[in-house]
């Protein structure tokens, strides 16, 4: 693999992040959605620090996210991670590079709890939270539904060891 960069996601990224985020739709096992929003939607969900596209050369190949869990301030220091890589980029070390850089900026930014709800069928994102530091905490059966058929979310978590021990 050529040299990823990774840097923060910022308005101009929007089409490549769209992009991507459609193909994770495509594969049926990677959301629940089945259409991707208009940017002003996704921007105003998504935490402004925190947000990372990987690159190769001058290609977006990858993109990490966090979302609020709740507004209440008991959980300011909790949010959920959103993760996509480019199909030709997966399998190559993209996702972990990201998801560790977004670990980084989660515990600089004070979070002390990350999340992640993740389809029982998408064996390699529950592999690659695991391998980043996180643990399944329960699985949510018959959660939501995608084109007709229930589906089941495993819950994962990982806990800072740095933020929120004040």
């Amino acid at each position: 693999m050529a040299a990823l960069t990774i840097a923060p996601l910022v308005p101009a990224d929007w089409p490549a992040v769209r992009a991507i985020f459609e193909q994770g739709m495509a594969t049926g096992n990677a959301t629940l959605e089945t259409t991707a929003p208009e940017w002003e939607s996704w921007n105003v969900s998504h935490t402004a620090e925190g947000r990372l596209v990987g690159r190769i050369g001058d290609e977006t190949v990858g993109w990490v996210a966090l979302t609020p869990v709740s507004s209440r301030c008991v959980y300011e220091g909790v949010a959920e991670v959103s993760i996509y890589v480019t199909e030709p980029a997966r399998g190559q070390g993209v996702g972990k590079a990201l998801l560790n850089a977004l670990v980084a900026e989660s515990e600089r930014i004070g979070l002390w709890t990350l999340q992640a709800g993740i389809l029982r069928e998408n064996a390699a994102s529950i592999a690659l939270h695991a391998a980043c530091g996180f643990r399944v905490v329960g699985v949510r059966e018959r959660i939501g539904r995608r084109d007709g058929v229930w589906r089941d979310v495993v819950l994962m978590e990982r806990r800072s060891a740095v933020a929120g021990l004040e």
